[in-house]
């Protein structure tokens, strides 16, 4: 299947495209973006045109023009049926008509019936729309403008040759948030940000001259103190009348919580974790040009490994793989330990990307049809490189079980859908990450994880402290629960003698113990081929520990002999010198193993060795290392 996007004829073939200008204005945490394309008709005969634009799944289309020669028309939201007969009885009549519609599988497909473009004409189409950015678990704040003519398969991935793109792009961004703006990177060239005030809460940024439109734009946004409550505030329209949407003044609240360390630490180690693997053909492609040799599907294998062998003991687990079809490792969702752990990572080891396309329902259905398990939250991660037929269907579907679940999604390479990505997370109350170019997949994972493994505040009220006479009215849905690094923004409309804009604003909050995570393991086959840290982590024990064997020193590049001192708890031993190896030799891949590594300082901690201080001591001797205790957190 093959979605090709822009101004396209009856058979879906493009009309050439001229230019393309976009401005993107970002307010703390929603953007609004202005895209002017320009395109001409070459044939000498009129076509019947139907432009074709992939949006973000939750975007507002504001306004949409069109100026066809010298006939301009404006957009207007009326009811769908209202609309099509309309726009069938303005083409009869031989009158120039536009019909915009949403798709009724896909939320991130807007199409447009633009009636017939005179041969030698151009067409100038204008659309602004509205939408929240995603926040990525690194705190950057996700803009992606899709590129309009790459083709969006579901199968092989290819970005359009730069040198046989015909038009360029003209791309400019405003950011401004109560936050000063850190940084702002991107995928593509930028030129430098410029700052428009001291404070550094406004700038603009653009692509470098000379970019051609050859594949997705990425904007990431960081702002200072990202954890801070803010709000922001925008003035009621003088034409409209006071008391409605338009009128009022508006008030947007973001809350990005981060817990102080001392609540982290206390969370009971429990959930269901659920990995549901995409294994369509595509997965077949590497990950990167640069590293072909790597593949989506062996990326995702070493990332199953970090993810088993970091879960909690005490935990359940099930892994699901989806192409055509579906299958699960386990009838249902099993309790973690050695036995099930090394079950899992046999059945991983033999994972390929033999599935066929990518049909994502039924898992999730059979996945939601299995019972939760009291006081395991369920915690669903879903790794795909692909899109969707059935989009809507599957976010409505994880809406409708949102309330027993959170849900994770990871879009791997430049063809996921990210309606499909971040709509997953954004229903699911979890993170959505994209992994492409040279990204590593499993750092991003095991930030997901960690998130997935934390605490949720509860109990949440938003109270408005407001000056007398101007009461605030809360548009969204009511929060009911924060975690860890996940946003929430909270519309309110304002109302009354407002004068100046309010200033001041209350949250409260009230805390109740949650969840947290653990670690897991995988047996490799062709030891010479493996990375190194993977190859130590392969070894790792469900409870966190590792054995004294000749597999722990070949791992740790030592020989059995050297390895081998005479100590009273062998495993104990064994388990110090992983650690300090990773702390030693490992410290910039910290985010995969860490908290593998945490569950291995709790192991050593439950055995009440006696001499621990003095094997790190002769740990460091044996490795050529000088890791101190208290940094492995022993």
């Amino acid at each position: 299947r093959m979605n090709c996007c822009g101004l396209l004829t009856p058979e879906k073939e493009p009309v050439p495209l001229k230019s393309i200008e976009v401005e993107l204005e970002v307010r703390d945490h929603v953007a609004t973006v202005v895209s002017t394309l320009l395109y001409e008709n070459k044939e000498d005969k009129p076509i019947e045109a139907v432009f074709v634009l992939p949006l973000p799944g939750d975007a507002a289309v504001c306004h949409f023009s069109a100026v066809i020669g010298q006939t301009q028309i404006v957009a207007e939201v009326k009811d769908k049926q209202q609309a099509r007969e309309e726009y069938d009885d303005a083409l009869s009549s031989g009158q120039q008509a536009f019909l915009l519609e949403e798709s009724d599988q896909s939320p991130d497909i807007f199409s447009l019936s633009v009636g017939s473009l005179p041969p030698g004409e151009s067409a100038s189409i204008r659309l602004e729309y509205v939408t929240e950015l995603a926040v990525q678990a690194d705190d950057g704040l996700r803009f992606c403008l899709p590129a309009v003519l790459n083709p969006r398969p579901s199968v092989q991935v290819t970005s359009v040759p730069a040198s046989l793109v015909p038009y360029s792009l003209s791309f400019s961004a405003r950011v401004s948030s109560p936050h000063p703006i850190s940084k702002v990177e991107s995928s593509s060239s930028l030129d430098p940000l410029q700052y428009l005030n001291a404070e550094k809460t406004q700038a603009t940024v653009r692509l470098a001259a000379g970019h051609k439109f050859d594949r997705d734009v990425e904007l990431l946004i960081y702002y200072t103190d990202a954890h801070q409550p803010t709000a922001v505030v925008e003035a009621g329209q003088a034409s409209a009348k006071p008391g409605t949407v338009m009128g009022d003044l508006m008030m947007m609240l973001s809350l990005y919580p981060e817990f102080p360390q001392s609540v982290m630490s206390s969370v009971a180690s429990c959930g269901e974790f659920v990995f549901l693997m995409d294994r369509s053909g595509s997965m077949r492609c590497p990950t990167s040009s640069s590293k072909r040799e790597e593949t989506r599907i062996s990326s995702a294998r070493d990332t199953l490994l970090l993810l088993l062998k970091s879960l909690p003991m005490g935990c359940y687990f099930n892994i699901y793989s989806f192409g055509s079809s579906y299958e699960h490792m386990f009838p249902k969702s099993v309790e973690y330990s050695e036995k099930t752990m090394e079950e899992a990572l046999k059945k991983v080891e033999e994972m390929t990307a033999n599935l066929g396309e990518t049909e994502i329902l039924k898992p999730l259905e059979h996945i939601y049809s299995q019972p939760c398990i009291p006081n395991q939250p369920r915690q669903l991660f879903v790794f795909t490189d692909g899109e969707v037929g059935n989009t809507k269907e599957v976010i409505n579907l994880v809406k409708k079980n949102s309330g027993s679940h959170r849900c994770f999604s990871f879009g791997i390479g430049e063809g996921a859908s990210t309606a499909l990505i971040n709509d997953l997370a954004k229903e699911g109350g979890g993170h959505a990450q994209f992994i492409s170019g040279g990204d590593r997949m499993q750092p991003k994972v095991m930030q997901s994880l960690r998130f997935a493994l934390q605490p949720a505040v509860q109990d949440v009220s938003v109270t408005w402290d407001l000056p007398k006479g101007v009461s605030a009215t809360v548009l969204s849905p009511p929060i009911t629960a924060l975690f860890q690094g996940q946003r929430s923004l909270v519309y309110a409309q304002v109302s009354g003698q407002v004068g100046t804009a309010p200033s001041t604003y209350t949250v409260c909050t009230h805390h109740s113990n949650y969840y947290k995570p653990a670690t897991v393991d995988r047996s490799y086959h062709h030891q010479d081929k493996i990375d190194a840290l993977l190859q130590l982590v392969s070894l790792q024990k469900a409870s966190g520990c590792w054995l004294l064997d000749a597999a722990l020193a070949a791992a740790l590049g030592k020989t059995s002999e050297e390895v081998e001192k005479p100590k009273p708890a062998s495993q104990v031993w064994a388990t110090i010198l992983a650690l300090i190896w990773l702390h030693g030799f490992k410290t910039d891949a910290k985010e995969e193993w860490e908290l593998l590594a945490m569950k291995a300082v709790s192991w050593i901690h439950a055995q009440n060795a006696p001499c621990v201080t003095e094997c790190v001591e002769a740990g460091n001797e044996v490795l050529g290392c000088s890791v101190e205790k208290d940094s492995l957190g022993l």
